[in-house]
């Protein structure tokens, strides 16, 4: 007789729960975020030969701390030069390039070679990172300058701020080596300003830039000696775990009344002002961990030997007499275990009102005497509120015999007003789009009297939201944009970093007064590329009579709540740390499917499939479940104060037509649309005036058809 069970050396197979199988995705899912992490954004780093930026070149002489130049030979004879350019990206960590520029001013190659890029907040992915530096090749910046940056702009238009400073970048460095290494022209001078003070919290001082930050730990510091062949130092230095805090250091401009005073507290910041000669400034430093910015060994009398102040290539080295040691903050603001206050040099060495960076140089025993340094540097660049800056004068410099003609130095409206004017086409489309979908709403109940336009109509537009916004413009919006807005009101807000992104800023801007009005429906059911591609394709496979599964409303209902659970957990990481709720946040396929178009890593493009087959089964499932944006709109959506759509007392009671046909099941049991998941696609109200499917439109229809048929027979 044959057994029914399995041999005994044999283990029955196991059968994996959907749970399971969810979190093994998500595992993968973000696995190459979590080794970015372990590299601590540090997280692009390689070497360039002189050969792949400047062709034929097989060397160039040492590049100081960028941003700077160097020539490049073959052999014995000049090829040109190379620049290394190095801007603050978003990660507040620099993106250093290395361009080749030929004698006539061209660049002949282009590559990244350091960044720290969480990548990114609109959705640029690394590689399209890279892919916008090799653009570069083949143009000359300085011509564009001339030209009125226009090629310039076309360059970036659809770019991140990340790929603007980049762009800033070359050109200052281009404009450089025109001058054969010679300082900038002469430029008028800026002037400090000090607006009337305000009290402002400690966060908020952070988040406008009035206080600069950098972070490192001890796993940084090791790598940066790693690279340059010093190792861990054993046995001659102690080694320390790598997550741990090396420093984590604060700088800031004191002398503005709204900066000092909301820092150092009313008493002290007097005993300021008493310090400081006219028109002398003050910088703050502060720090916590296990490093010293000024030094166990420092003594009276001495200069302080492990940071100084660079600005536009000048070293400012600080005294002991130009020194005030802190204990406390003023009230309301952090403890550091190191404070000290520094008066700067007269004599304007020293400009407030420009860039400056603090370098913190590390040393590191290599031997019983020898000792081997690398450097660290934080950017400092004043508020603008607090400067006032004269009208742009162009000026002209005399060529350096041998270099390409120099432009004059940019002038004109700021960069986010070229961009858009670049874009002005697109940001007309977009507006018109938006004014169309206000007067559908507007004079929806006209509009729904014919069903057959209705379809017509939100099928068009949901292809419009899917080739036009998604496919073309781009504009597809994303939590992470939710996050960096609260974080704007929490620090310091700044209109030019959203105005940067025209059709971004276009489409929050309406997506926001539209919440008054129609809450979470008009950007998720019609403007959402992602969503209209979701609906479509359910569309299709509804056609093609693929099973359609609808949960029961308890469990549906449960299950909503899943996506505002996510969205809480995003905020709160991002208030600890924003790059990691942005890795976090790629949950959202948005990225992978409407703006990178299924081209990056297979762990990504196998979620957003998931999630796309899902929804020909259930429609809009991620919509409903798991969309973190949409529900960070659906909350401040509650605060609407037109209830558009009607219902009648009947509805749910004598009638669930409406309910049972919602794409959403945003209508609940009793009759109630839930305007939390309402995504205004205008179906129950097709119901609501079709009396062939309304049953109190039916009865009211009967009931008239009996009273004609009754006055008829009487007559």
């Amino acid at each position: 007789m044959t057994s029914t069970h399995p041999p005994a050396s044999r283990s029955t197979p196991r059968r994996w729960s959907p749970w399971t199988i969810t979190l093994l995705w998500l595992l993968a899912l973000v696995w190459q975020p979590a080794m970015s992490w372990a590299r601590e954004f540090g997280a692009y780093d390689v070497p360039a030969q002189p050969a792949e930026v400047l062709p034929g070149a097989d060397r160039f002489d040492p590049i100081s701390t960028p941003p700077a130049f160097a020539k490049a030979y073959q052999g014995d004879r000049p090829a040109g030069h190379v620049l290394l350019t190095s801007d603050i990206g978003y990660s507040g960590k620099p993106i250093e390039v290395l361009a080749g520029i030929n004698p006539d001013g061209v660049i002949t190659g282009a590559k990244v070679v350091k960044h720290a890029e969480p990548i990114l907040l609109i959705g640029i992915p690394e590689q399209k990172l890279f892919d916008f530096v090799n653009r570069y090749v083949g143009r000359n910046p300085l011509k564009e300058i001339e030209a009125g940056n226009k090629q310039a702009i076309d360059a970036i238009s659809g770019a991140t701020v990340t790929a603007i400073v980049i762009n800033d970048g070359i050109q200052r460095a281009a404009r450089k080596i025109a001058r054969g290494g010679q300082a900038e022209p002469p430029q008028a001078k800026s002037t400090l300003l000090s607006p009337p003070f305000a009290a402002r919290e400690w966060n908020v001082l952070l988040g406008e830039g009035a206080v600069r930050r950098m972070t490192l730990n001890h796993g940084e510091v090791d790598e940066a000696f790693r690279k340059i062949g010093a190792g861990s130092g054993e046995p001659y230095v102690k080694a320390m775990p790598p997550g741990e805090l090396f420093i984590d250091l604060h700088v800031a401009l004191v002398t503005p009344e709204d900066i000092g005073r909301n820092l150092l507290g009313d008493a002290e910041f007097a005993n300021l002002r008493e310090w400081l000669a006219p028109n002398q400034q003050a910088l703050l430093i502060m720090a916590n961990g296990s490093y010293s910015f000024r030094g166990s060994g420092f003594v009276r009398g001495g200069i302080f030997d492990r940071f100084k102040i660079n600005q536009d290539g000048n070293g400012i080295l600080l005294h002991d007499y130009q020194y005030r040691r802190m204990r406390d903050l003023g009230p309301g603001m952090p403890e550091f275990e190191e404070v000290g206050l520094y008066k700067m040099p007269e004599g304007g060495q020293f400009d407030p009102t420009r860039p400056w960076s603090l370098e913190l140089l590390v040393q590191r025993p290599t031997g019983p005497i020898e000792k081997t340094f690398t450097s660290f540097s934080v950017t400092y660049t004043l508020p603008e509120r607090f400067v006032q800056r004269p009208a742009p004068a162009a000026s002209v410099v005399t060529p350096t015999a041998g270099q390409p003609a120099i432009a004059p130095e940019e002038s004109g409206p700021p960069l986010w007003e070229r961009v858009w004017r670049d874009r002005m086409g697109d940001v007309i489309v977009l507006s018109v789009s938006l004014i169309v979908l206000t007067m559908i709403f507007f004079f929806q109940e006209l509009l729904v009297t014919h069903p057959r336009l209705v379809t017509f109509v939100r099928r068009g537009f949901l292809l419009f939201s899917v080739i036009w916004i998604g496919g073309y413009a781009q504009a597809q919006l994303s939590v992470v944009n939710v996050l960096t807005f609260l974080h704007a009101l929490m620090g310091g807000f700044r209109w030019e970093f959203f105005l940067i992104e025209p059709l971004i800023f276009v489409l929050w801007s309406a997506t926001a007064l539209s919440l008054l009005f129609w809450g979470r429906g008009a950007f998720c059911g019609w403007l959402c590329p992602f969503g209209a591609l979701t609906e479509l394709l359910n569309l299709v496979a509804r056609t093609l009579h693929v099973p359609q599964f609808r949960l029961p409303f308890a469990w549906h209902e449960r299950l909503w709540a899943f996506k505002y659970v996510l969205f809480l957990g995003l905020l709160a990481i991002s208030l600890s740390s924003m790059a990691m709720a942005e890795r976090l946040a790629e949950i959202e396929p948005f990225k992978t499917v409407v703006l990178l178009r299924f081209d990056r890593e297979w762990p990504y493009v196998l979620w957003a499939v998931a999630l796309l087959v899902a929804g020909l089964f259930v429609e809009r499932f991620f919509c409903r479940y798991l969309c973190p944006l949409g529900a960070a709109i659906a909350i401040p959506g509650r605060m609407r104060i037109f209830a558009w759509l009607k219902r009648r007392r009947q509805c749910g009671e004598l009638c669930s037509n409406c309910g049972n046909e919602c794409l959403v099941q945003a209508i609940q049991p009793n009759g109630e649309i839930h305007p939390n998941e309402c995504l205004y696609c205008l179906h129950c109200q097709l119901n609501y005036v079709n009396e062939a499917v309304c049953p109190t439109l039916i009865m009211r229809r009967t009931r008239r058809e009996r009273r004609a048929s009754a006055e008829t027979r009487e007559v």
